[in-house]
């Protein structure tokens, strides 16, 4: 089956954060897209049930909102402030409709190289978070991030862990708790089609990113490839995907300093030409 705009989401991301979410949401409906994923710093501080209106009212689902903050922190003190943080914005995703909050756990605590604290950390923050998420109806979905990463930005890198990370919080497949498969940060892994499979059997597969890593890759954050650029084989992965009953949006998140620097709309238009030609 083609995969059209519509069955595709735009994470606000790849539009560089331009220009302001209403007008985001229009150029976004506009190209046919079926969802839209926003982030924190485009809704916070703004009307977010009018955000949420002007989402529903363009015809768009909300496939995930982004993204937590950070989990592992020096002190105690510190961990509670993040915590709440990560409670209010779930409760905003609750607003705008989301299918999942993306839950980005961060890296080392400032000073530390405990990685394993680090990680006890996050695995500690969630449990209190998935009381809430269970709450408010909006399932926590972690996003394994590749290992170049682990220092500074996420601790929790490959789908397997991620995955064993679920299991231990929510042993009884209660819900509230999945993961986030992006296609940047798993597609080197050799046991990822194994994985994928287990998140199908557990039903944790909450939200599919893509996007495709360019070789050379000139910068590990902000050189992310539009699809059929680079490397990834995106029909492999999505057959995969779909092999686990996923039913959800794809989503194309791209951090590039070249699609930033081009019209949205333009970005918008490459988008949906390489939906229907790859």
């Amino acid at each position: 089956m083609t995969l059209t705009p519509q069955h595709c989401a735009i994470n606000t991301a790849t539009l560089g954060y331009k220009e302001p979410i209403d007008r985001v949401i229009d150029q976004i409906a506009r190209h046919g897209f079926g969802a839209i994923a926003p982030w924190r710093r485009e809704v916070e501080g703004g009307d977010v049930a009018a955000i949420g209106r002007q989402i529903r009212d363009a015809g768009l689902a909300v496939s995930g909102y982004c993204r937590s903050t950070a989990i592992p922190a020096e002190t105690a003190a510190a961990r509670r402030a993040q915590l709440e943080e990560n409670r209010r914005a779930l409760a905003d995703a609750a607003t705008l409709g989301a299918a999942c909050f993306v839950i980005v756990a961060g890296g080392l605590a400032g000073g530390s190289r405990d990685l394993a604290d680090a990680r006890a950390q996050v695995e500690e923050g969630l449990g209190h978070l998935l009381v809430e998420a269970r709450s408010l109806g909006v399932p926590v979905a972690i996003e394994p991030l590749h290992p170049m990463y682990a220092a500074d930005r996420c601790c929790v890198n490959t789908l397997a862990q991620a995955l064993d990370l679920c299991a231990r919080l929510d042993p009884d497949n209660a819900g509230g708790i999945g993961v986030a498969l992006d296609a940047y940060h798993v597609w080197w892994d050799p046991d990822l089609s194994a994985g994928i499979r287990r998140a199908g059997r557990e039903r944790r597969l909450l939200a599919f990113h893509i996007c495709d890593w360019l070789v050379p890759t000139a910068d590990l954050l902000m050189d992310r490839g539009m699809m059929g650029d680079g490397v990834i084989d995106l029909g492999e992965l999505r057959r995969n995907v779909e092999a686990t009953d996923f039913t959800g949006f794809a989503e194309i998140e791209i951090f590039s300093n070249r699609w930033w620097s081009t019209a949205s709309d333009e970005t918008l238009r490459v988008c949906v030409d390489r939906l229907r030609s790859l």
